[in-house]
């Protein structure tokens, strides 16, 4: 199924069951790829946003609450923080299983070895396979440092 009616159908379901908290995350996640489908009209591109562009969408937006969830706690505002974590939750649904630490360093070695990457100059490369092929299940900014020192 379709991301997009996946998150559609998830809303329509919150809305039946009365579960307010779960249908405010899924109505922010709709608002977010609506404001990339007028973005990208206004790039010239009406197609509109598909399935990895969503993956991404999402991605940033479980970053994003992770680092308000961190920034409560560390002003004392438990409740706020744990707000965020509900949500995170609720994102997560949406997305891919992410790749643990084992599986991350084996995707970065095959990105290295199919792309020839010999030096630090090729991450570039080695980057935009994964991106290609694991938008979504895996922190490119966990992997970054990993893939320098394979390449270091």
């Amino acid at each position: 199924m379709d991301l997009r009616l996946q998150i559609t159908t998830a809303m329509k379901e919150a809305m039946k069951a009365k579960e307010a908290a779960r249908l405010s995350t899924l109505r922010l996640i709709n608002a977010a790829i609506k404001d990339r489908d007028i973005a990208m009209r206004g790039e010239g591109d009406d197609g509109g946003v598909e399935g990895d562009e969503i993956l991404a969408i999402l991605g940033k937006m479980v970053k994003q609450r992770q680092e308000s969830a961190r920034a409560y706690e560390e002003g004392g505002r438990l409740e706020l923080a744990e707000k965020e974590r509900q949500e995170i939750k609720i994102i997560e649904e949406f997305l891919p299983r992410q790749l643990n630490e084992a599986e991350a360093e084996a995707a970065v070695s095959d990105a290295i070895s199919e792309v020839g990457a010999e030096s630090i100059r090729d991450m570039g490369k080695v980057m935009g396979v994964l991106k290609a092929k694991y938008t979504g299940q895996m922190d490119f900014g966990r992997v970054g440092p990993l893939v320098k020192n394979k390449l270091g």
